[in-house]
């Protein structure tokens, strides 16, 4: 009987320590989930406005320019897959992989050939325990991405982008990641980045208005090579924005469970070692009380 109570506090001193850490772990995600919403609601309308900006210079200029030209057959497309540096944070990194999954064979089945680019540790351990191939990495910014690591994958897409099919070049940019939505809801997407597609871009002109005219001032061409760079960066920075907002606040609510789930598993083992312990007493009673009825009899 001793030794069954004393397994059951070992365990709640192991279950009491698990909590700890995860009602820590709980407290940093939420400190750190509210900058990142702050980022994601900066960053959001000056994507969207570079969006349409380079949409309209596109769509008005008559230019042909290589970000914005339609491949006549996509033979080779490159899908980015932005995932977390760390894992503790529920089906976050789980549910952008398996879309990412989806979208790879969604294109292989059109006849594509696919080149992978990833984002986080989580992915690279993926892709390397399966042994599939990618073709660039970045990690260690996750939770906390910068314009700079938006800015090395946008240049090293756009060149990619723009290399000739023979030496390795993509006609075609994907990219998968996780909207932040709210709290609670945090949505596994797909864009396509390259050539440009109007996502928030030019709207259809109600009944009283009419269509805009544009100058444009350098050319369309000048102003196309200035702005397309600066859409590509300011679009991934905004979905890496979007992936460390979901990251913190999937990682909040699993760490949230977990430790709900420990306080629970604490009060189940201190009711059984309370009664283990009644279990104790109460034998340890009888044995006096039989010792001593024993005692009287044998006087």
């Amino acid at each position: 009987m001793g030794a069954q109570i004393r397994e059951y506090r070992q365990r709640i001193r192991s279950v009491s320590a698990t909590k700890k850490i995860t009602r820590a772990m709980e407290l940093m995600a939420a400190s750190r989930v509210v900058k990142a919403q702050q980022a994601v609601r900066e960053s959001t309308p000056y994507a969207r406005a570079l969006t349409r900006a380079a949409s309209a210079v596109a769509t008005y200029s008559d230019e042909d320019h290589p970000l914005t030209t339609e491949p006549d057959n996509v033979r080779r497309a490159a899908v980015l897959v932005i995932a977390a540096d760390r894992g503790l944070a529920g089906g976050y990194n789980s549910n952008v992989l398996k879309e990412g999954e989806r979208v790879s064979a969604a294109l292989r089945d059109q006849g594509k050939e696919v080149q992978t680019y990833l984002v986080g540790r989580r992915a690279v351990s993926y892709y390397s325990f399966r042994k599939r191939e990618y073709v660039a990495e970045w990690t260690g910014s996750s939770e906390k991405p910068s314009f700079d690591n938006a800015r090395e994958i946008g240049e090293r897409l756009v060149a990619d982008f723009t290399t000739d099919f023979g030496d390795g070049g993509v006609d075609e940019v994907h990219v998968v990641f996780t909207r932040f939505v709210s709290m609670v809801t945090q949505e596994a997407e797909v864009i396509r980045l390259l050539p440009l597609e109007v996502v928030e871009g030019v709207e259809e002109p109600g009944e009283d208005e009419l269509y805009p005219l544009y100058e444009f001032e350098p050319s369309g061409e000048e102003l196309l090579d200035t702005l397309l760079p600066r859409y590509v960066n300011a679009r991934i920075f905004n979905c890496l924005l979007q992936a460390a907002a979901s990251e913190l606040a999937a990682r909040q609510r699993a760490m949230k469970s977990a430790t709900d789930n420990a306080e629970e598993l604490i009060k189940k083992y201190t009711r059984l070692a309370n009664q283990a312990r009644q279990a104790e007493i109460t034998q340890e009673i009888s044995e006096i009380v039989g010792g001593a009825g024993a005692l009287a009899e044998s006087k």
